[in-house]
């Protein structure tokens, strides 16, 4: 599938970006918190969100576009097939302006086009979550994966309120105890790995 493909309603989706020439995306620690409200605005609508990392210079997340007719609902003209495409291109023009304002840059911060890879498996599935989740360990931001603040490890554990898709991911593992076990398993699947930024 090719970074250029349309987001299909119904559709598991592993969409990541990385920040441009490389350059760091997230500055301090309250760019963060100011992207995911973001990802709230503009794409809670058109998606379901199971999983994120936020690192330095890009991030990952795991999502399902939803029904097409959810899609024509939020639509106007309805164009579902385009709304979600230009919903996270609205939510990185949102936030590069804000960034380079508050940084003083001008410019791109993102790669274009913004990459997505279909999920086509249970399997597949599994291993995106603990992946990404993993990912701030992979590239040596932290020694250990659950010390990182910025992504959904700790949420998907907790009763804490959200809007992940918390219920589905605990399902799809058998419960919190089996999510956390299966992240003791670094996944090392190329075609995972080979498709990742390189930080």
């Amino acid at each position: 599938m090719t970074a250029q493909t349309p987001l299909e309603p119904g559709q598991y989706y592993h969409v990541f970006n990385r920040g441009n020439n490389r350059e760091d995306i997230f500055a301090e620690t309250r760019n963060y918190g100011f992207f995911l409200r973001l990802y709230a605005h503009h794409v809670d609508a058109i998606a379901d969100t199971f999983a994120y990392c936020l690192l330095r210079n890009h991030f990952h997340l795991l999502i399902r576009i939803k029904s097409e007719q959810d899609l024509l609902d939020l639509a106007s003209p309805p164009d579902p097939h385009h709304l979600p495409s230009r919903r996270f291109a609205n939510l990185f023009n949102a936030y590069a302006r804000a960034f380079n304002q508050a940084c003083d840059r001008t410019g791109a911060l993102f790669q274009r086009p913004f990459r997505r890879v279909q999920v086509t498996s249970d399997a597949y599935f599994a291993q995106l979550v603990v992946y990404i989740h993993r990912n701030a360990q992979k590239h040596g931001f932290v020694r250990v994966f659950r010390e990182w603040p910025h992504s959904s490890y700790h949420t998907l554990l907790t009763d804490q309120p959200t809007r992940l898709k918390r219920e589905t991911v605990l399902e799809w593992f058998g419960g919190p105890a089996a999510l956390a076990a299966a992240h003791d398993v670094d996944i090392t699947d190329p075609e995972i790995a080979d498709l990742a930024p390189e930080a």
